[in-house]
């Protein structure tokens, strides 16, 4: 299976009560107010395609051509909020070399990959990477032009002290 694209992130760190709410995680025949209501909404979609719906809401810091640093930025956000840990000290969830190696394999592929848990502060993390062209989606245009698509990593380490020539 080939596939030729890029790749955006979201995340998303929120209560249940948000994310239960399944209305919002849905869009509705275009233009209704219900789908303007999805598409203004931070939290995740039902389809993860339909994050790329979300225009207004993807940014060149959360697009990536290169997929090690799609998963670098999932890794990143997982850090930044782990998931629960158990009182028992038994594993709640597969653990995070599981889910790189599975990033590896599936993103250069084209397939999503979205790392969602319980985080310590009862909330719920989502932290996606949604493949553009998108493979369940490709009536889904690409949010961002593509003069617009770069890492920041990249941009980074050129302005960076001893970075980029």
């Amino acid at each position: 299976m080939s596939w030729d694209g890029h790749w955006h992130g979201y995340g998303w760190v929120g209560g249940a009560e948000s994310y239960f709410k399944e209305s919002t995680r849905r869009p509705g025949t275009a233009g209704d107010l219900h789908t303007q209501e999805f598409l203004a909404s931070r939290v995740p979609p039902m389809m993860t395609g339909h994050w790329l719906m979300r225009r207004a809401q993807t940014t060149a810091e959360h697009t990536w051509t290169d997929v090690a640093q799609a998963i670098d930025w999932l890794w990143r956000r997982y850090d930044q909020t782990p998931p629960l840990a158990r009182t028992d000290g038994g594993t709640a969830y597969v653990d995070v070399d599981a889910r790189i190696d599975y990033a590896l394999d599936a993103l250069p592929r084209g397939v999503d990959v979205t790392w969602g848990y319980w985080t310590g502060r009862s909330m719920l993390a989502s932290h996606s990477v949604v493949a553009c062209v998108n493979r369940f989606h490709p009536q889904i245009p690409c949010p961002l032009e593509p003069s617009s698509m770069r890492s920041p990593d990249v941009a980074q380490l050129a302005t960076a002290p001893g970075g980029g020539s």
